[in-house]
């Protein structure tokens, strides 16, 4: 398949499976880990400017669709800007550690979102618990269920191993090989 078809189509599925985790509203214990392990395997599968975009939509349309509460309008662009940050930390860190990656990358989202609820928007006492520290847990969360999925995805050879190495779980090195050998 042509790589800019390839790159097209996965791009158009994830946002796709995006928008559907959102319009299900199952609320945001489910929802947020979802939405931030469709951006980290976008960051693997279409690179992390192709899971920024996505993360830049989600929001927006949700608000149009009526899926966040206007009472969140003012925290669209903080939503999208940490979304974008949790694409570009993971999709560029990861290549130096997966782990640290992810933990960086929840992290910084999770400051962003705070700092904007605590100092810069005036949002409701409940909506600022909500862009807090749960963010922190949903993108955690988010992290765990797409290394999962990018496992199987690699195993399946949906991913390639040198898109997604694995998580050095198994003892083996990237190369399948003995680890004292590389």
């Amino acid at each position: 398949m042509n790589t800019n078809l390839r790159w097209l189509t996965r791009a158009a599925l994830l946002l796709a499976l995006a928008l559907v985790f959102q319009s299900v509203r199952l609320g945001q214990a489910v929802t947020g880990p979802a939405i931030n392990a469709v951006l980290l395997i976008g960051s693997v599968l279409i690179g992390p400017w192709g899971a920024a975009a996505i993360g830049l939509l989600t929001p927006v349309t949700a608000l149009f669709l009526g899926v966040l509460k206007p009472v969140l309008a003012p925290a669209v662009p903080f939503i999208m800007a940490g979304n974008a940050v949790l694409a570009f930390i993971f999709g560029y860190g990861r290549k130096v550690n997966v782990y640290l990656a992810a933990v960086a990358a929840a992290v910084v989202k999770f400051l962003l979102l705070s700092t904007a609820v605590l100092y810069i928007i005036q949002v409701p006492a409940p909506v600022s618990v909500a862009l807090r520290l749960p963010q922190l847990f949903t993108a955690l969360g988010g992290a765990v269920v797409a290394f999962l999925v990018l496992e199987v995805l690699a195993a399946a050879g949906v991913v390639s191993r040198a898109d997604w190495p694995g998580l050095g779980l198994s003892g083996r090195t990237r190369t399948g090989g003995d680890p004292r050998n590389d």
